[in-house]
C-alpha cells in the first residue's frame, strides 16, 4: 500500500493519531497548502484618458490617476473575485472622504465596495473551475469610460476592447451625467435587465464583446490559466 510523504510526516509528528485521523488531517493539510499555493495576478491600471480619472478596485483600494499615470495592485490567488472601474467627476479632501458623478464608492478615496452606476466594469475570477481566470468587461451597470481589459503574460493573448462613444450617443433616457446609464438601471424590470430591447442592444452593438444584461455572461466571458497578470486601459 502507498503511503504520501504527508502521511508519513504526520504520523511522526502525530505518533499516537489513529490511520483515519491522520489520513483526513493530511487531506485537510493539502486544502490549505493548495490554496495557500493559489496563483495570485497583477494588474496595471493606465489612464490614457485625456482628463484624470480616479481608479478603483475591490480588492485594492483606489488612487487618482492623471493622463498617462499607470497604478499596479497585486490580488492574491485566494481572492476569487473582483472588479475595476473609472470614476469621474471626482473631489477628495486631504482625508479621502469626498464624492464622484460616477462610479462613486460611498464616497471613499479607497474603495472598500462596488461603485455606483453608470460605470464601465472590468470583472474577474481568478483560480476558478480547471483553475482558470475568467474576466469580462461589463456594462450591467452602464458605461462611463471606454476600457480595454486583456492578459499581457503567460501566453494568454485575447483581450476586450469596448471604446465606442457610448456617452455622446446614448439614447435620451438612459442619460446621466458623464455617462450613460443601463436600461436595467433605470427602468429595473425584469424586461430591461435579463431580455434583449432596443434599449440595452444599443450596447451590444457597440461594444459586441461586452456583457449587457445580467443574465449575458456565458457569451462574453474571457479565460485564461491561472497566474495570468492582466492590465486595464481607460480610453485605450
Amino acid at each position: 500500500m502507498y503511503v504520501s510523504k504527508e502521511l508519513i510526516s504526520i504520523r511522526l509528528f502525530f505518533p499516537n493519531i489513529s490511520f483515519s485521523k491522520s489520513v483526513t488531517l493530511s487531506i485537510f493539510l493539502l486544502i490549505v497548502l493548495s490554496s495557500t499555493y493559489a496563483s495570485a495576478a497583477t494588474f496595471t491600471i493606465q489612464n490614457n484618458c485625456p482628463f484624470t480619472i480616479w481608479a478603483a478596485a475591490v480588492p485594492g483600494g483606489g488612487r487618482q490617476l492623471d493622463r498617462g499615470q499607470t497604478w499596479q495592485i497585486t490580488v492574491s490567488g485566494n481572492n476569487k473575485q473582483g472588479r475595476i472601474w473609472a470614476r469621474t467627476g471626482c473631489f477628495f479632501n486631504a482625508t479621502g472622504q469626498g464624492r464622484c458623478w460616477t462610479g462613486d464608492c460611498i464616497g471613499q478615496l479607497q474603495c472598500k465596495g462596488y461603485g455606483r452606476s453608470p460605470n464601465t466594469i472590468a470583472e474577474y475570477e481568478l483560480n476558478g473551475n480547471d483553475n482558470l481566470d475568467s474576466f469580462d468587461i461589463s456594462l450591467v451597470g452602464g458605461f462611463n469610460v471606454p476600457m480595454e481589459f486583456s492578459p499581457n503574460s503567460g501566453g494568454c493573448t485575447r483581450g476586450i476592447r469596448c471604446t465606442a462613444d457610448i456617452n455622446g450617443q446614448c439614447p435620451i433616457q438612459l442619460r446621466a451625467p458623464f455617462g450613460c446609464n443601463n436600461p436595467c438601471i433605470v427602468y429595473r424590470t425584469d424586461l430591461f435587465c435579463s431580455s434583449p430591447t432596443a434599449l440595452s442592444k444599443f450596447f451590444k452593438d457597440r461594444c459586441p464583446y461586452a456583457s449587457y444584461l445580467s443574465m449575458d455572461g456565458k457569451d462574453s466571458t474571457f479565460t485564461c490559466p491561472g497566474g495570468t497578470n492582466y492590465r486595464v486601459v481607460f480610453c485605450p
